[in-house]
């Protein structure tokens, strides 16, 4: 396990995976340092989740790829990609942001097993066709870290999110996937189910409409 010594920490309110790409809009002038500085010295800095003023454990570290656009007074649109999971350690304000010792987590892939890939894949494209979204195949082709493409569309909450980015075994957060979505897509589809039902009768004069 690799230690990475003042990495720039951007607490946020959400939780961002490998590889998944993420727009920030830059504006405070402590961020502001923080970007410059990465892109200077073209290193990366640590997005990790705050809830109630509290840092997660666990963030992943998130190279920018692009400035979008750049205003006057100094703030910027950009595109950062997420690289690498790291575990806080300690955490320092000797800048205008704070920056943290962090260890990189080992990449650890271990194949996963065939029927567990192809069960989370399928109960995956259900939910994107309950939910409206173009069902795409080559989504899921060659992905290292399927669990990670999963969980950006997954319906899952913040809290469930970083609990996914915390486990360490992809087949274990395969399995942790699948358990959602078997709770989570008969839901769905009852709720479809309702819709369709209200639409084709108008209305039921015994519907609880919070239910709805």
């Amino acid at each position: 396990m690799a230690t990475f010594e003042s990495l720039p920490l951007f607490p946020l309110g959400l939780v961002l995976y490998p590889n998944e790409q993420l727009p920030l809009h830059i504006f405070e002038e402590r961020y502001k340092d923080l970007t410059a500085y990465c892109l200077e010295h073209d290193v990366p800095f640590g997005i990790v989740r705050v809830d109630d003023g509290r840092l997660a454990s666990v963030g992943t570290t998130a190279r920018i790829q692009r400035v979008v656009n750049r205003y006057d007074d100094g703030r910027m649109d950009i595109i950062v990609r997420g690289e690498e999971r790291f575990g806080l350690k300690d955490v320092h304000e000797r800048k205008s942001y704070m920056t943290a010792d962090v260890d990189i987590f080992d990449i650890e892939r271990q194949p996963v097993e065939s029927d567990l890939r192809e069960r989370v894949i399928t109960q995956h494209m259900k939910l994107l066709e309950l939910a409206g979204r173009t069902v795409r195949p080559d989504l899921y082709v060659d992905v290292p870290d399927l669990s990670f493409v999963l969980a950006q569309n997954a319906g899952l909450s913040n809290d469930q999110k970083q609990e996914v980015l915390e486990i360490r075994d992809e087949s274990d957060r395969i399995r942790y996937l699948i358990q959602h979505f078997e709770m989570l897509i008969p839901r769905v589809e009852q709720k479809e189910d309702l819709r369709r039902k209200i639409r084709s009768n108008g209305h039921f004069k015994d519907f609880p409409p919070e239910q709805v």
